[in-house]
């Protein structure tokens, strides 16, 4: 018989369990979940209102997941649960929440149910800012080492200024918390019994370094008196790279999800990062676009460097053996949700529906036959506030160049083109730093779907992008760190570069289109110009909207 790992994926909006032959990396069956709760930005579920940048979740519809997802992928693959041999998960990040002694949520209890302290604080929270921002200035003044290792600026979604806003804002969560946790270790340890926490988001999020540990309990201090000791009342906890084994299935877990105890469980990952192997990458100088909600760039390198506005860079954050840095662009599938929710006529919804498409395949079809540069328009991808290289979520979006002729798929096409600007400014930034980024992968659902998006990334970035051969690359790869923990001696692999070189791989190619390249450098040379004047001081004009809006009443 064959042997199968799980590979468990935890996005924004649900799960998904995909169950996966080792021997070829074909996915058997997958199943997903949608999550009962979905984001909670407006309010908790007894009503409880939530003030603006706000992103929660319920860990509840976590292990819904587990229970629900999982048993049917097995039973769609029909295959035997004794032939599983291993099972990982994969995460946004950061996301976090606060845990009592016996690592149960805060938001369990009936003291917190209506505290939104007490929930998961998604990794799109942005409530975090003012922290961050101090954060960034306390480690400044005192020439704090580690924020080389960020491009600079720590980032209001990374743990430590999710935990400054709890314990300013609500210092009984604190109090109570025994453990401030990625969302992802939580999960592993419900699935094991063991916390442990993955290097991956230790050092990507949470300001800790293989050779140097967190930041000293004095910063920790001078960011507020309370937090001395925050690491070590906090934080505990083994941090172990990927592709180590956290621990074997609990024995009540394997009867819920019809699996054996005997299958092994993978530290915990990343969405993003989970997904190098995935598409074969196990070696320096290939970039990973893992582009959804959010774009998160992921690449290797052999030694570290500072680079501008970069998520991190982390020894053994990815492959052990390697350097990992992390960039990324906090909002791209989520504008293009925005725009066709929001500013498209009811005309085209029903043009859509007529022609049995959804409103974005109708937006993707009518920007296809517009020609580079036609539309005379410009945007700034900031709807979500910039992650690299600005990290700054204060920023907005921007859309220049509109008239009275002006279509919704010409906005639409701009709004593309704006994230591929985005993506070849962190290019450039690597590759300014002293970091070679010699070849672009592509996976997520929207290098899938959207073959206009691609070639016009290809095109602005005028390199060859290479397509991930899996539609569910991050929970294949989460799969592959599955078939790892189980080890060759039980079927699957003792190294993740052994199982790349079978499970990974690419399917297609996006070639750059040399006319499309010449205007799209054009273009480009414009967008630097606005992305510098608003987004490096030369004039605050959005900062200074959002500070309007907040002074009258909306906060």
């Amino acid at each position: 018989m064959g042997k199968y790992s799980i590979g468990v994926d935890f996005g924004t909006l649900s799960g998904r369990a995909v169950v996966v032959d080792v021997s070829s990396g074909k996915i058997a069956a997958q199943a997903v979940k949608n999550y009962t709760h979905g984001v909670m930005d407006k309010e908790l579920p007894g009503g409880a209102k939530l003030g603006r940048d706000w992103a929660l979740q319920h860990p509840m519809d976590y292990l819904e997941v587990f229970y629900e997802a999982i048993p049917e992928a097995l039973k769609m693959s029909g295959i035997d649960g004794r032939d599983v041999i291993g099972v990982s998960v994969d995460f946004t990040a950061c996301t976090m929440l606060p845990l009592d002694k016996n690592h149960m949520p805060l938001c369990f209890l009936e003291e917190f149910k209506n505290e939104p302290h007490a929930y998961v604080k998604l990794w799109k929270h942005h409530a975090a800012q003012e922290q961050a921002n101090r954060l960034n200035e306390t480690a400044r003044s005192r020439g704090e080492a580690f924020l080389d290792r960020y491009g600079g600026r720590i980032s209001s979604e990374w743990l430590v200024p999710k935990i400054m806003q709890i314990l300013e804002e609500a210092p009984e969560v604190y109090e109570k918390s025994a453990v401030f946790a990625e969302a992802a270790d939580w999960v592993t340890f419900m699935l094991c019994g063991s916390f442990i926490r993955n290097a991956c988001t230790a050092g990507y999020k949470a300001l800790w370094s293989k050779r140097e540990g967190y930041p000293s309990k004095s910063f920790f201090k001078a960011l507020d008196a309370r937090l001395e000791n925050l690491v070590e009342e906090k934080l505990g906890g083994r941090i172990e790279p990927t592709g180590r084994r956290a621990g074997f299935l609990s024995r009540e877990m394997a009867g819920r999800l019809g699996l054996g105890s005997d299958v092994a469980v993978a530290v915990a990952n990343v969405d993003a990062h989970v997904s190098l192997p995935a598409v074969g990458i196990t070696e320096p100088g290939k970039l990973l676009m893992i582009i959804g909600t959010s774009t998160c760039d992921i690449l290797l390198g052999t030694e570290e460097k500072s680079v501008e506005g970069m998520c991190g860079v982390v020894e053994d954050g990815v492959i052990e053996g390697f350097y990992g840095y992390e960039a990324g662009q906090s909002c791209v599938g989520d504008h293009f949700d925005w725009f066709a929710a929001n500013c498209v006529p009811g005309h085209m919804h029903e043009e859509a529906e007529r022609a049995g498409m959804d409103i974005q395949a109708c937006l993707t079809d009518k920007a296809a036959r517009y020609l580079p540069g036609e539309s005379g328009l410009l945007a700034l991808d900031w709807f979500n506030g910039n992650r690299s290289v600005l990290v700054d979520a204060d920023l907005s979006g921007l859309m220049l160049g509109m008239t009275l002729r002006t279509r919704p798929e010409e906005l639409y096409r701009a709004l593309i083109e704006a994230t591929a600007y985005g993506q070849r400014m962190i290019i450039e930034a690597f590759e300014a730093s002293g970091v070679p980024v010699e070849e672009l992968y592509a996976c997520g659902g929207i290098s899938w779907k959207n073959r206009l998006m691609m070639q016009i990334y290809a095109d602005v970035m005028n390199r060859p992008i290479r397509i991930s051969a899996s539609s569910q690359t991050p929970a294949l790869g989460a799969a592959m760190f599955g078939a790892v923990a189980a080890g060759k001696a039980r079927g699957g692999y003792d190294s993740i570069t052994d199982c790349a070189k079978v499970m990974g791989g690419v399917s297609e190619t996006y070639y750059p289109i040399p006319e499309n390249v010449r205007v799209y450098n054009a273009l480009y040379a414009e967008y630097s110009k606005l992305h510098d004047f608003f987004g490096r001081g030369g004039n605050d004009v959005m900062k200074r909207l959002r500070a309007i809006r907040t002074e009258n009443g909306h906060a």
